[in-house]
């Protein structure tokens, strides 16, 4: 009997349409996902590429969990649980090798390391879905430019997300005012291929 998936929300459902299409024509090696939680885009993205070719994919969450989990008390451990338990069933019905690569930590200090490791311009295709934070999705998406190859695809998440919906937002607490700044710092050289407000979809240009 074949293991199901397990995940306790729906929030990627809506964007998978568009990272079908996205994976099919990119047909990324390389994918790095910052900001995990219970991989079921890790898993989608796992499922769509490994049709296509051997595939690394490098995820990157602290599994601590942020504001928004942390008042709602959400349990951070079984998350992880359910991540690892997710990828490990993707892994297995893929199609082609899949090489896992984990990193629990500061998406700061890892992203640091993978520009030493691994190297600038390594990935195909990056998701920034980590902290919302204005200050750590800045970060995040410099650090990212300098990990992605011209022509593969920057994802970013959450674009309009803010921590209530009763009461007026604080922008240095959404991820809204980052990915603007950084969109409009690297305007010459990052392309926007589809922004339907949930998510940013932007091609890199050039280094």
């Amino acid at each position: 009997m074949a293991e199901n998936y397990v995940y306790s929300n729906d929030w990627f459902v809506s964007n998978e349409p568009v990272w079908n299409q996205i994976i099919t024509n990119l047909k990324p090696e390389k994918i790095l996902e910052i900001g995990s939680y219970e991989g079921r885009s890790t898993c989608f993205a796992i499922d769509c590429a490994s049709q296509h070719k051997d595939i690394e994919v490098y995820c990157v969450d602290t599994w601590e969990g942020g504001v928004e989990h942390k008042n709602q008390n959400i349990n951070m451990t079984s998350v992880e649980e359910r991540f690892d338990s997710n990828v490990n069933i993707s892994i297995k019905k893929s199609k082609n090798k899949v090489s896992m690569h984990k990193s629990k930590g500061t998406s700061d200090f890892l992203l640091a390391h993978l520009i030493t490791s691994v190297g600038k311009n390594y990935f195909d295709m990056i998701y920034v879905d980590g902290s919302h934070q204005a200050h750590d999705v800045l970060m995040d998406a410099v650090m990212s430019f300098k990990l992605l190859k011209p022509g593969g695809v920057l994802i970013f998440d959450d674009y309009l997300w803010r921590e209530s919906v009763n009461e007026e937002a604080n922008p240095l607490k959404t991820p809204k005012i980052a990915i603007d700044a950084f969109l409009n710092i690297f305007s010459q050289k990052m392309h926007i291929l589809q922004a339907p407000l949930a998510q940013i979809y932007t091609v890199k240009i050039s280094d």
